[in-house]
C-alpha cells in the first residue's frame, strides 16, 4: 500500500479544514487586569523555573500555530493545535499543546533540562533523550476537501528502553516531525497520568475505535502527589483500566518553590476575592471564635446537656477522627436565633495553603464558617416551591480555592465548591472587582460558590427541575485579602506556625436533624403533577445526604480535600 494510499485508509470522513481561507482566528491572549508584584525573595518561588530535582523546568506560553479541526455543524467546538515557541537553548520540548478555538489562549507546555546531580545507580542513563521513532496514531480528512490540504497527523514518540514519551506531536503533512523536536523522560523520573478533558471526538476507520483528544493530568494528585502537569494532551482510545502511553514528570524535590509564610501574605492581599452575598440572604457568616462565644454548646452522646465552648475552641476534643460521640450546636436560650444569622462584621476567611500538582502549584484553600444553613427552594419549570425545613442545618463549611502558578505567581484558576462537587474556573472566565482581585458568589441559604450571579439549578438543568442556587451581588460581602487568617501551611516546617485549637474538632458543627427528610420530600413529590413526580423523585434521589439536611457538616479538616485535590 503505497503512503497516500495508508494515509486515506486513516483519515475519516469528518470535514476537517485547514486552510489560508478557513483557518480559526487568532485567539485572544489573556492577562490579568493588573501587572503581578515583586514577590519577595524566597526559595524559589516565582524565579521562572522549578527544580523538580534531577530535572529543571520551564513554563512555556508562547506557541506557534500548527493545525486546526472544525466540525462544519458547531464551528464553536473547534480545537486548535500548536508548538511551543521561545524555548531557551539547553531546554527540550515534551509535546505540543491544544485548547478550544473559542477560548483565550491561556495555556502552557513545560519544557525541560537536565540538571546536573551526583548518580552513581544511574551514571549510564541520562534524564533525556530522543525518541527512537514515532507513531502515526491517528489523522482526519476529508477527500471533497483535499484540495485545502487540509489534513493534521498525530505522532507519539517511541522511547528508548526505560524511558517514557509525555506528551504527542501533531503536523499538517504526512512527514514525521524530527527527531530533536522532543525528548523522553526517564521512566523513574515520571508519573502516571489519566484524561482530563475532553477536547475532541472523532472516529477512526482504521482502528475501528472512538479517538479522543483530552488535555491530561496527573493521576496521583493533593498534598502527597508527586506528578506535575506537563500541559500537552493525549490522543487516541482509552478506557478507566488502561494506564496511558504517555506520562507526566515526577518532582522529587516538592516543596522547591512553595511560597514562604510572607509570600503567602502578600498572595492574600493580591488576589483575595471580595464574597458577595444574596440581597435576600439571611444567614450570613461569622468568625469561629464569635459563633463559639455566643453560646455555641458541645455534645456528648448520652449527655442531653450541652457545655459552653470557649471562644477558642480549647475545650473542644481534637484529633482522631468523628465518631459521632460529640458535636455542636447553637444556643439553647433566646441567643438561637441571632446567632443562626450569623455576624457579618466578625467573619474571616480561613486559608489552609498546600502544594499541588507536584507542588508546581500552591493551593489556597479558603474557608469559610456559617452558624446556620437555610432550606432549599425546589424549582419546578416555572414553579417555586418552599422545602421548609428540607436543606436546612446547624453548621456549614464552605470553601473555594485560588490555585497559584508557582513558576510566575500568576492566578491560574479557581475552584468553586458547590455542595458534594464543584468546578474550576480558569482565570479568564473570572469577574474582578479590583485589580486582580476575583469575585465569588455565594448562593442565598446553601452558600455553593459561584464564578457569577444568575439561577442555578442541582438536579436537571435540561428539564428545568432541582434545587435552587440563586447567586447575586448586594451590600453584604467579604473582602477575603484583608479579612483572612491562614490556619494550615503544614509544609512550613520550623515556622513557628500554630494551628487553631477548633481546627483540631472532627466532630459535627451541628447535631442530627431529628426530622424524616426524605417523608417530608415525598409529600413534596406527591404534590406535584403527575407529569413532573417521575423526574423529581430521580432527582432526589440523587442528592447529597447534606442537602437533605439530616446532620451537621464535619471541620475543613476532615474533607477529602484537606489533602486530597478539589472534586473535579
Amino acid at each position: 500500500m503505497s503512503w497516500c494510499e495508508e494515509r486515506n485508509f486513516w483519515c475519516n470522513c469528518l470535514y476537517w479544514r485547514k486552510t489560508a481561507i478557513l483557518l480559526p482566528p487568532e485567539p485572544d491572549t489573556f492577562s490579568l487586569p493588573s501587572p503581578l508584584p515583586d514577590w519577595s525573595q524566597g526559595r524559589g518561588f516565582a524565579s521562572g523555573r522549578i527544580n523538580l530535582g534531577k530535572i529543571e523546568a520551564l513554563k512555556i506560553s508562547r506557541f506557534e500555530f500548527i493545525w486546526s479541526s472544525n466540525l462544519l455543524q458547531d464551528k464553536k467546538k473547534g480545537v486548535s493545535f500548536y508548538k511551543p515557541v521561545g524555548v531557551p537553548n539547553g531546554f527540550y520540548s515534551l509535546g505540543h499543546y491544544c485548547q478550544f478555538n473559542n477560548k483565550p489562549l491561556w495555556g502552557f507546555v513545560l519544557v525541560v533540562r537536565e540538571v546536573a546531580c551526583f548518580e552513581p545507580e544511574a551514571a549510564n542513563l541520562p534524564t533525556l533523550l530522543k525518541p527512537l521513532d514515532y507513531t502515526l496514531v491517528w489523522s482526519s480528512d476529508d477527500e471533497s476537501e483535499e484540495k485545502y490540504g487540509g489534513c493534521g497527523f498525530f505522532w507519539l514518540p517511541q522511547p528508548p528502553e526505560g524511558y517514557k514519551p509525555l506528551g504527542f506531536l501533531v503536523t499538517n503533512n504526512p512527514d514525521k516531525p524530527d527527531l530533536d523536536e522532543v525528548r523522553c523522560v526517564r521512566a523513574d523520573l515520571t508519573d502516571e497520568c489519566e484524561p482530563y478533558r475532553l477536547l475532541l471526538e472523532s472516529y477512526s476507520k482504521f482502528l475501528n475505535l472512538p479517538v479522543r483528544v483530552s488535555s491530561t493530568r496527573p493521576s496521583h494528585r493533593g498534598v502527597l502527589g508527586k506528578g506535575v502537569s506537563v500541559g500537552t494532551f493525549f490522543c487516541g482510545y482509552w478506557t478507566s483500566e488502561e494506564e496511558l502511553n504517555i506520562a507526566c514528570l515526577k518532582n522529587l524535590n516538592q516543596l522547591h518553590a512553595m511560597p514562604n509564610l510572607k509570600q503567602i501574605h502578600a498572595l492574600m492581599k493580591h488576589y483575595g476575592p471580595t464574597v458577595f452575598f444574596h440581597p435576600n440572604e439571611v444567614y450570613l457568616p461569622s468568625s469561629v471564635p464569635w459563633f463559639l462565644k455566643n453560646g455555641a454548646l458541645l455534645y456528648k452522646a448520652g449527655d442531653s446537656s450541652g457545655e459552653p465552648i470557649d471562644a477558642e475552641g480549647t475545650n473542644l476534643p481534637g484529633g482522631g477522627t468523628n465518631n459521632g460521640a460529640f458535636w455542636i450546636d447553637l444556643p439553647s436560650d433566646g441567643k438561637r436565633n441571632t446567632v443562626k444569622q450569623g455576624s457579618l462584621e466578625s467573619a474571616k476567611l480561613y486559608v489552609h495553603v498546600k502544594p499541588a500538582l507536584g507542588g508546581t502549584f500552591t493551593d489556597l484553600a479558603v474557608w469559610v464558617f456559617y452558624p446556620f444553613n437555610g432550606p432549599g427552594t425546589l424549582k419546578v419549570g416555572p414553579l417555586n416551591i418552599s422545602l421548609g425545613k428540607i436543606g436546612q442545618h446547624v453548621g456549614d463549611w464552605e470553601h473555594f480555592t485560588l490555585r497559584i502558578c508557582n513558576f510566575t505567581g500568576e492566578l491560574w484558576s479557581i475552584y468553586f465548591s458547590q455542595h458534594s462537587g464543584g468546578e474550576w474556573v480558569d482565570a479568564y472566565d473570572l469577574e474582578y472587582i479590583e485589580g486582580n482581585k476575583a469575585i465569588v458568589y455565594s448562593s442565598k441559604n446553601g452558600h455553593a460558590s459561584f464564578p457569577h450571579p444568575g439561577c442555578y439549578i442541582q438536579g436537571s438543568t435540561k428539564l428545568g427541575i432541582g434545587i435552587r442556587n440563586d447567586a447575586a451581588r448586594s451590600n453584604s460581602y467579604v473582602d477575603s485579602s484583608t479579612r483572612y487568617e491562614i490556619i494550615a501551611a503544614e509544609y512550613l516546617e520550623g515556622s513557628g506556625f500554630i494551628e487553631p485549637c477548633w481546627l483540631q474538632f472532627m466532630g459535627k458543627w451541628g447535631p442530627t436533624i431529628v426530622y424524616g427528610s426524605r417523608i417530608e420530600l415525598d409529600k413534596i413529590i406527591n404534590h406535584l403533577p403527575v407529569g413532573f413526580r417521575y423526574s423529581v423523585k430521580n432527582i432526589f434521589d440523587g442528592f447529597p445526604v447534606e442537602l437533605c439536611g439530616e446532620e451537621g457538616p464535619t471541620g475543613p479538616k476532615d474533607k477529602n480535600n484537606w489533602v486530597g485535590d478539589e472534586r473535579g
